[in-house]
């Protein structure tokens, strides 16, 4: 199987499992990229679309343990940079402010346990009396 198919079969394995399409490493990446970037400079979107663009990350992590080594490695470096970038950006608060709003998944999915240190617009506004 070549890394495109297999990448494909991932994306549609996924989406059998309950993601809303059979995305591509390619998109979530992209969409992870943009929500750091997002985060870097205050995110100002409410909390629902806040954990709705975590998932990224999420969809993520589960496809890294189907897809093959080739693709994996083609794609850690970016994603380990994006990561590095996103815990700079945000406090670890083990979940405690996002836990009021959204079921925090366990703890291997950090990223859920985190909320951007600049607390701006709706999301600050929810944020901010929890912390």
């Amino acid at each position: 199987m070549s890394p495109e198919d297999n990448e494909a079969a991932v994306g549609e394995r996924l989406h059998r499992r309950g993601w809303r399409k059979a995305f591509t490493v390619e998109e979530m990446v992209a969409g992870w990229a943009w929500l750091v970037g997002q985060v870097e400079r205050g995110y100002e979107d409410d909390v629902e679309e806040y954990v709705n663009e975590l998932s990224c990350r999420t969809w993520l992590h589960e496809a890294w343990l189907l897809l093959d080594d080739r693709t994996v490695l083609l794609w850690t470096g970016r994603i380990e940079e994006l990561d590095r970038r996103f815990r700079a950006a945000t406090a670890d608060d083990d979940g405690v402010a996002l836990d009021r709003f959204h079921r925090i998944p366990p703890p291997e999915l950090w990223w859920w346990r985190r909320h951007p240190r600049v607390l701006v617009g709706d999301l600050g506004r929810a944020l901010r009396p929890l912390l």
